[in-house]
């Protein structure tokens, strides 16, 4: 489930405004070492997010001056919400098909954290560690 992802890694979600220059917003993320952070207006409104992605495909689409462009110009409006009782595999079929690597998590209608793609797939690994353990555990019991 999602809301285990947040238990360990936290509720934090980094927002930046819509009126950021996409240089400082650019900034922001290798400082905190993330993919994404969330665009909200000064009430905390979502408005939409902006990826590492979405600042590339800008550069690309909008050439020279690019860095100086309003956050809102390149960020993807439509988001893809999750909830704390959506499932690891769920979110990942949801991102694949909707071809997202950061998904924020809703718990009525307030933001309650986000998880990545890298999130998700941590996730599955250590279910897997897991069951691999038991299992192990149970054919050495067995006998």
């Amino acid at each position: 489930m999602i809301s285990s992802i947040l238990k360990g890694k936290g509720t934090d979600v980094v927002s930046v405004a819509p009126a950021d220059p996409v240089l400082a917003v650019a900034r922001v993320l290798t400082e905190r070492g993330i993919g994404a952070a969330l665009v909200r207006d000064a009430a905390g409104r979502m408005l939409g997010i902006i990826s590492e992605r979405d600042i590339v495909r800008g550069m690309a689409n909008q050439g020279q001056g690019t860095t100086q462009l309003p956050t809102e110009r390149l960020m993807t409006h439509d988001l893809v919400t999750v909830t704390p009782q959506t499932s690891v595999t769920e979110a990942m079929e949801l991102m694949t098909r909707r071809r997202v690597r950061h998904l924020p998590v809703m718990a009525d209608g307030e933001l309650v954290g986000l998880v990545s793609i890298g999130d998700l797939v941590k996730a599955r690994i250590d279910e897997a560690e897991h069951e691999a353990a038991e299992l192990k555990a149970y054919v050495v019991s067995a006998g």
